[in-house]
């Protein structure tokens, strides 16, 4: 036992990723307490599940369009640097809205506004820091591990960020939770600013087209059949599965009839799901068999999702959104790791930009999809129709593996 909790956090001896990962863990907290405060804010305003949509919508959907020249970008540039602007830029976001709400002046448009905003700032931030993390680690054995414990401290903030929101927000309002997150963005740029990497000969620059860079990745991602699947499911999962958290205030409230404490215990409970899901992942020394892991995390994910969607006991939901956070993360991980320890370094950003548009690009078609949905026919149907998806897509991958396994291995 004591020889896997070794080797779970054996990447911290990089000192890049050891300051990356103590900025993060302070940052994350933050940004999930605001995220959790803009779902209530936004429904208490306005009781309408279908704008909870439009904000999900409007965070995320710049991610989609803006990922792939945000890829090339990160394999052309410094992705250090692209880091740097992005935090500092989300900052910028953060402080702007704890002013807005601090003041009064906060409105619907604003919220919608803002969330685009830090939407396309997150379009070029996620590919770089996906594809930034290969850099802050001087062994590549330790990579698996270290997207591990990217997803752990992830989630560690999932958990934390959510049930301190909860108890904030039923104690003094919302305010709090936007003003803490404007300050938590000083760690994370101030480890940015500590790290230092090794001076390396400038390569002579390939002036190609846009298109053919593009047009590269996704031949280089689309003739891989594992990579192909891997990009398939979390597709699925971001459509049908991240909608539940679009729909988390609506069974807190109504279904529940709780409160912000309620909401943000669920979310925490997913949270804990996730970072059980990444410290497992993290104690995997092997890189095989992650196709399956991905068809059995879709499994789990699609039977939390149904049951969940039928529960009105309070214990009863937060075990099944520890289930749900469990399977989306266990499928996320699996499909991160398939897909970098596959990837060539010098296509890396582009190649994560289409993981990147899969996770996150998606998922707001799914929050306005559900948003919708809900609306007309109620979010308990709405969600089990959602888990429903995601038990047929287990099925799908589970029919394919043995096939895919191959070539997987033969790499």
């Amino acid at each position: 036992m004591l020889k896997h909790l070794r080797f779970i956090g054996r990447s911290l001896r990089h000192r890049n990723f050891r300051l990356f990962f103590i900025g993060q863990s302070l940052s994350l907290v933050g940004t999930w307490m605001q995220q959790v405060a803009i779902s209530w804010l936004v429904y208490r305003m306005t009781g309408s599940a279908l704008l909870l949509g439009v904000v999900a919508f409007a965070s995320q959907a710049p991610t989609f369009v803006l990922s792939p020249y945000a890829g090339v970008m990160a394999d052309k540039r410094s992705r250090h640097r692209m880091i740097l602007l992005t935090q500092g830029l989300s900052a910028i976001q953060a402080t702007l809205l704890a002013v807005l709400v601090l003041t009064g002046s906060v409105t619907v448009p604003w919220l919608i506004g803002l969330s685009f905003f830090i939407g396309l700032v997150n379009a070029f931030d996620i590919p770089a820091r996906q594809s930034f993390i290969v850099e802050m680690i001087d062994h590549r054995d330790d990579l698996g591990n270290a997207l591990a414990l990217h997803s752990t401290i992830f989630n560690s903030a999932r958990l934390v960020g959510p049930a301190l929101a909860g108890v904030i927000i039923a104690v003094a309002g919302e305010w709090p939770c936007f003003v803490l997150n404007a300050l938590s963005y000083l760690p994370i740029l101030w480890a940015l600013s500590l790290m230092r990497f090794p001076k390396k000969p400038k390569a002579v620059p390939e002036h190609r087209s846009l298109r053919h860079e593009l047009e590269e990745a996704f031949a280089f991602a689309f003739h891989s059949q594992p990579i192909r699947l891997a990009l398939l499911m979390v597709t699925l999962g971001s459509v049908f599965g991240a909608p539940y958290n679009v729909l988390l205030p609506v069974f807190a409230k109504d279904i529940l009839g709780g409160g912000p404490a309620t909401l943000g215990f669920l979310v925490a409970s997913s949270g804990l799901g996730a970072l059980t899901s990444a410290l497992y992942m993290a104690s995997r020394r092997e890189q095989t068999g992650l196709l399956a892991n991905i068809a059995n995390a879709s499994g789990l994910l699609g039977l939390g999702l149904t049951l969940f969607s039928m529960s009105h006991w309070f214990a009863v939901s937060a075990l099944l959104m520890w289930l749900v956070g469990f399977g989306m993360m266990t499928q996320m991980i699996s499909a991160n790791t398939l897909v970098q320890c596959a990837v060539d370094d010098r296509m890396r950003g582009r190649v994560m930009s289409l993981y990147t548009m899969a996770v996150i690009g998606m998922a707001p078609v799914g929050g306005l999809l559900a948003g919708a949905l809900a609306s007309r026919i109620g979010a308990p149907r709405t969600l089990f129709l959602c888990g429903l998806a995601c038990l047929l897509g287990s099925a799908w991958l589970s029919t394919r593996i043995r096939s895919a396994e191959a070539p997987l291995l033969s790499k």
